[in-house]
């Protein structure tokens, strides 16, 4: 990820749109306006948005990974190009097109919806030059994201094999995993030179991922076949080709796993047991080279805002006191007497086994069904909430094994835009513990509907919208709907059990203390035990949960104090455009004006809600 300027000023909405102004004729009578001025002014804008088809094509030449992302089979048996020198010369490249744009498109001369194009693809521009000194400051690897997991999650989840030529690509791509990898150690190499690298503890987690992954045939003699072969066979069994040719890439694909990606990732390994043996336990990015400055870019890149870590902070602090006011009237409500503290230990603990499924595959399956059963429920409600709806399809799965000690909670990934792939919601169910189902609902209107799903969905599948747009992001706008979305089911009625509320309110709470812990980690120099520590005493979320969500934020900064930041605005919006527009208030239409226009930053979300008030109230 790259990181962002410290702070962004937008030119005005009056310079986005296009005027023409009023001639004079020969006879002093007022003239019309020029159709000439008005046919330059369309011929820029539709070039303009040919241009930027094209530079996001050169860009995604550049990535098979993407291209395998977005349904295309491009490139389809080849890895990205990772090295340092690789991503210097795309940086050039991007600098290079900002200038071409700068040179030849005048933004007084676009149409509205060009103009905003013009402003983010030179935002996002921008952003990336500021950053780029710190291109590799973000971890190359660490317990919860890296290529050691990444890579055999995209190859069991992006390869679609339809045919024989993609079979061969997938087994090529097994062969390259080894250079691939490579590229990657290196630079990890090099960033721990520097004094760039996750804390101590995080090594064991990256190795037993890495362990999991070469455990089993044809690594060994355990009878199972590793997570791997059991891809590529199930692969093979429904590909329709001759039994010869399946058996000749099963064999080929058995010598890339032995030949390519064991050593690749025994030298992982390797690396990771010789940094871990050095590593400090220090947690927050002010550990890093130029750390204040590094994390106060990623404040600035996750939220799109000016706002500073202590600001944040405070944000946080007051949100949690909100919060613990709301959730102690739904205790005495339901009778509990204790102390909200007490309520939150009897809820982390669950002594009558009324908030958790069974930890077995039955208790999991249990789960899967009852939030895939929530978000049918939902989507047969959109009317309610929306004009625009997705096309694309939604499943509910399950972390896959080998990665799911160390992923997150749940996470969302988006559909292909050809519809080859539906978008799918993520449960990690590793510990059913960890997943109360009094959080259930909460989270799957965060991850699936109508949440990521409806935003990221309706996002790429928007017409005369340039692609970069479509596929781009902002994690406040994203994170920031997603927990909106959590919250807009109340209206509904959808959280009619008072636990159930509880719920959503405990998400929500989450996400204050998230900003909390994460100024704390990065700013403050709070340790991983004393951020863990804040989340058991002021949620009640279990300790695991408490103990990956602190190890995710030490090695993501910035990251998770977008969602809280993106949603208040969202609130602050529509309280805004309520208050404006009375009883013409149409929330479906807000929904539209908040993501008809796909991902942007939170000021040109003000914007775009204020133009449309403006425009309701003249009507």
């Amino acid at each position: 990820m790259t990181m962002s300027i410290k702070k962004l000023c937008f030119a005005s909405a009056a310079a986005i749109a296009l005027t023409v102004g009023c001639g004079v004729n020969s006879d002093n009578s007022a003239a019309p306006a020029e159709p000439a001025a008005e046919a330059t002014a369309q011929t820029q804008s539709e070039k303009i948005n040919v241009w930027f088809e094209e530079q996001f094509e050169k860009q995604l030449a550049r990535s098979p990974r993407s291209q395998t992302f977005l349904g295309r089979k491009t490139n389809y048996d080849k890895w990205d190009n990772v090295s340092d020198a690789f991503e210097v010369e795309s940086h050039k490249l991007y600098m290079a097109s900002l200038a071409e744009m700068r040179e030849n498109f005048n933004l007084d001369e676009l149409d509205p919806a060009a103009a905003l194009s013009y402003r983010l693809y030179e935002y996002e521009a921008e952003q990336a030059d500021r950053s780029f000194p710190y291109r590799n400051h973000w971890y190359h690897f660490s317990q919860f994201r890296g290529p050691h997991s990444s890579t055999p999650a995209f190859l069991i989840n992006q390869h679609r094999v339809d045919s024989v030529s993609d079979a061969e690509a997938y087994v090529a791509r097994l062969e390259g995993v080894k250079s691939y990898f490579g590229q990657h150690q290196k630079n990890a190499e090099d960033q721990f030179a520097r004094g760039i690298n996750p804390p101590r503890w995080s090594y064991n987690q990256m190795i037993a991922t890495s362990r999991n992954i070469i455990s089993g045939a044809p690594f060994d003699n355990s009878g199972e076949a590793s997570t791997l072969l059991a891809d590529l066979d199930k692969k093979l069994n429904a590909l329709d080709a001759d039994d010869a040719v399946k058996e000749d890439l099963r064999a080929r694909g058995v010598n890339a796993l032995r030949q390519s990606v064991q050593p690749a990732y025994e030298a992982l390994i390797a690396m990771f047991e010789e940094q871990q043996a050095t590593a400090s336990n220090d947690d927050g990015a002010w550990k890093l080279p130029e750390g204040d400055v590094y994390y106060g870019m990623q404040l600035a890149r996750m939220t799109t805002t000016d706002m500073s870590a202590t600001e944040i902070h405070d944000l946080g602090l007051s949100e949690v006191a909100r919060i613990h006011g709301e959730m102690t009237a739904i205790k005495d409500s339901v009778g509990f007497a204790g102390s909200l503290q007490d309520f939150f230990v009897y809820m982390r603990e669950d002594p009558e086994a009324r908030f958790s499924y069974p930890n077995t595959d039955d208790g999991r399956a249990q789960y899967l069904a009852e939030a895939t059963a929530i978000i049918d429920d939902m989507r047969g409600r959109l009317d309610e909430l929306f004009y625009t709806k997705p096309k694309a399809e939604l499943t509910v799965k399950r972390v896959e094994p080998f990665r799911e000690r160390a992923a997150g909670k749940a996470f969302y990934q988006r559909p292909a835009p050809d519809g080859s792939r539906p978008g799918i919601y993520y449960a990690n169910l590793y510990n059913m513990a960890d997943m109360p189902t009094y959080q259930m609902a909460a989270l799957a209107y965060h991850e699936g509907i109508p949440g990521h799903h409806m935003q990221l969905a309706i996002s790429q599948e928007l017409e005369d919208t340039p692609s970069f747009r479509k596929y781009g992001g902002f994690t406040a706008y994203s994170e920031g709907w997603g927990l909106y979305s959590e919250y807009t089911p109340k209206e509904m009625g959808l959280y009619d059990d008072p636990y159930s509320d509880f719920g959503r309110l405990a998400m929500e709470l989450w996400r204050a203390a998230r900003l909390v812990v994460d100024t704390g980690l990065h700013d403050k120099k709070w340790s991983r035990e004393e951020a863990i520590e804040y989340l058991l005493t002021n949620t009640p979320n279990p300790e695991g949960d408490c103990i990956k969500a602190i190890e995710r934020y030490i090695v993501m900064p910035g990251q998770a104090t977008a969602y809280k930041i993106g949603m208040l605005k969202i609130l602050e919006l529509r309280a805004r455009a309520e208050d404006a527009l009375a009883e013409g208030f149409d929330v479906r239409a807000f929904h539209d004006i908040v993501l008809k226009n796909g991902p942007v930053p939170l000021a040109i979300l003000e914007e775009n809600v204020d133009a449309w008030i403006a425009k309701e109230q003249a009507a």
